[in-house]
């Protein structure tokens, strides 16, 4: 049963115990997976700016798959479509479980971070639109700067080894399940090519009938995975973008457990378990080694920050994001009963705010979808989603650090465990039991202490009768010899 919530609604507050628990395993595989999604970015980058990039781009171009199906695609085109599903599936159970288990489930608790999470994708796309509407460029890149990178801002916390405490990487963790939610309603509503009705027909057929397996209790990865990848391809072949498919199966898995049945964790747990070390630890580091490829030179650098097109990507990821979810948050605790935890500064929120201006993987992927006729406007905004979400890393490395020695106070309370019973103290406070367990630990300490006091006075006692009695026969001696 989830512990009920805080009566003052205090904002940043501590977690719940299962809500901590959830969050520390969730985000422990996201930072695992942001280090390797780093190193293929920076694997990419190299690799095609380097004498060699000529193969690079043979195997981004390399073909592959049944044509007959209408599949035969490059390997880039795989990595956006297919690999990408597998990260939105994980992203639609992340979303269930938060609107049926997790703080998305309460409207008044939900309220702040849906509020931080929508004002941190419109500013970003108003700050996109006002730069080229007054540059002359193109707006169909409005939506790249709207998404942010949970496993990216992990892997910068984790690089600059910050001890953020752990309300600060859940309302990150919540906000990029919010951003999420509706980076795919853009990609759904702004990004779909003409449809195809007969396989978009299938693809929701096939939906209904992974639905009504799961309703039934039907269990077995190889019931779920092939009509998994046939929906899949339907999806492709329908029109609308591929990735929606995974985040349809997620959003249909059960997250909520069945006291009856003696279920410790649900099947949507249970399936994410499984399936997020393969999202985090494969496919996102594989689309980041597929997409990050641009040349980088001094040109190209410049052409970030004066092209209008460019230059509104970087100052939506680092200026519209920042401002987006620190003056939603603002507002919305200054115009409900939310506070700030005590714990908690506001310069702490404006420093997360700054960390979520790093937007890689679904950024590069709308980045691919908004200029997907133009393959050297692609690459230039690719180039400026990795120049903004390097400038935010920057900021949010410097703001984090300077409050870095409260967090590390902040995460040492909440990961104390002084009667060594697997639970941090600070969640045993109100239990009699955790006290009377402390009471002997401390008593059985005392006891200790005063064994070893008693011994070492009886060594002391026993060291100064040993003096003495060297002084008194060194006198003795003494007076026994010649006048």
């Amino acid at each position: 049963m989830a512990a009920p919530r805080n009566a003052n609604r205090k904002f940043l507050g501590r977690l719940s115990l299962p809500e901590r628990t959830y969050v520390a395993d969730a985000l422990r595989t996201e930072t695992v997976g942001g280090v390797l999604l780093l190193v293929a970015a920076i694997t990419a980058l190299i690799w095609a700016n380097t004498p060699i990039k000529g193969s690079y781009e043979a195997v981004l171009d390399f073909h592959v798959g049944p044509a007959a199906l209408g599949l035969d695609l490059s390997l880039q085109h795989w990595a956006a479509d297919g690999l990408l599903a597998i990260f939105f599936f994980v992203a639609g159970i992340e979303l269930k479980r938060e609107l049926v288990a997790g703080d998305l489930r309460d409207p008044r608790a939900a309220a702040l971070p849906v509020a931080a999470a929508l004002c941190g994708m419109a500013v970003p796309a108003l700050v996109y639109t006002l730069t080229n509407v007054t540059g002359g460029g193109s707006l169909a890149g409005w939506a790249v700067p709207t998404a942010t990178d949970i496993a990216f801002a992990l892997a910068v916390l984790a690089v600059i080894g910050t001890s953020l405490p752990g309300a600060l990487r859940a309302f990150l963790l919540t906000l990029a399940v919010v951003d999420d939610l509706f980076a795919i309603l853009i990609i759904a509503v702004f990004f779909t090519a003409d449809l195809n009705f007969a396989a978009l027909g299938g693809a929701l057929v096939g939906l209904a009938v992974f639905w009504l397996l799961l309703r039934k209790g039907v269990r077995g990865w190889y019931v779920y995975v092939p009509l998994a990848l046939v929906i899949w391809g339907l999806m492709y072949n329908s029109g609308i973008h591929a990735t929606i498919a995974g985040v349809s199966m997620g959003l249909m898995l059960r997250c909520t457990t069945r006291t009856g049945d003696g279920e410790e964790r649900s099947p949507g747990e249970r399936v994410e378990h499984l399936v997020r070390p393969l999202s985090a630890g494969l496919a996102v580091p594989l689309f980041a080694l597929f997409s990050a490829g641009v040349s980088v030179s001094g040109g190209v650098l410049g052409e970030v920050f004066t092209r209008p097109e460019t230059l509104g990507v970087v100052l939506g990821l680092v200026v519209g994001k920042t401002l987006g979810i620190f003056g939603g948050t603002w507002l919305t605790a200054r115009f409900t009963r939310a506070s700030l935890s005590d714990d908690l500064a506001w310069a702490d929120v404006f420093a997360v705010a700054s960390l979520a201006g790093i937007g890689f993987t679904v950024s590069l992927l709308i980045g691919e979808l908004a200029f997907v006729g133009d393959p050297v406007l692609t690459d230039e905004v690719k180039a400026a989603v990795l120049t903004g979400s390097f400038i935010a890393a920057l900021a949010a490395t410097v703001l984090l650090k300077m409050r870095n020695a409260r967090y590390r106070r902040l995460w040492e309370a909440e990961e104390r465990d002084d009667d060594l019973d697997g639970i941090p103290d600070i969640y045993e406070e109100d239990d009699p039991a955790y006290h009377l367990r402390m009471a002997g630990i401390l008593e059985g300490k005392a006891a200790e202490h005063r064994r070893i006091a008693a011994l070492r006075a009886a060594e002391l006692e026993a060291a100064e009768r040993d003096r003495l009695a060297e002084v008194a026969g060194g006198a003795g001696d003494e007076g026994d010899g010649p006048a």
